[in-house]
């Protein structure tokens, strides 16, 4: 059964900067996409970023040129780079995984693996 386990979060000041980690394991056959989600209290979950094993990366229109998505293959590790943080961004972030057709990851897509979230808290 595939784990993921994410790390990294913490509160921060507006125009802050955090990286998450999410490892993973447990797998056979390792999953070929993943991705970040968030949630904030009262609200829905969202999409952030996502990636391919091709390198392919989207995401949501709130986090772009300020969050990157990437992964180290070698340490089954994918990150989460987020810059300029903003009061808004507070939520628990989740790492998330499946296996996608190759080009096809989207921040709208369906993952079956999930991590138990670790939680942003960024202060005005």
């Amino acid at each position: 059964q595939v784990q993921l386990v994410e790390s990294g979060g913490g509160s921060v000041q507006a125009g802050g900067s955090l990286r998450l980690s999410c490892v993973v394991s447990g797998y056979t056959y390792r999953p070929n996409c993943m991705a970040w989600f968030r949630q904030a209290p009262g609200k829905e979950r969202e999409g952030v970023a996502a990636i391919d094993n091709s390198g392919t990366t989207t995401y949501a229109d709130s986090v772009k040129g300020r969050f990157t998505i990437s992964k180290d293959n070698a340490k089954n590790t994918l990150y989460l780079q987020m810059n300029s943080l903003k009061p808004e961004d507070t939520a628990m972030y989740y790492c998330a995984a499946d296996f996608c057709l190759r080009g096809t990851v989207s921040v709208n897509s369906q993952f079956r693996y999930w991590g138990q979230g670790t939680q942003v808290t960024v202060s005005s």
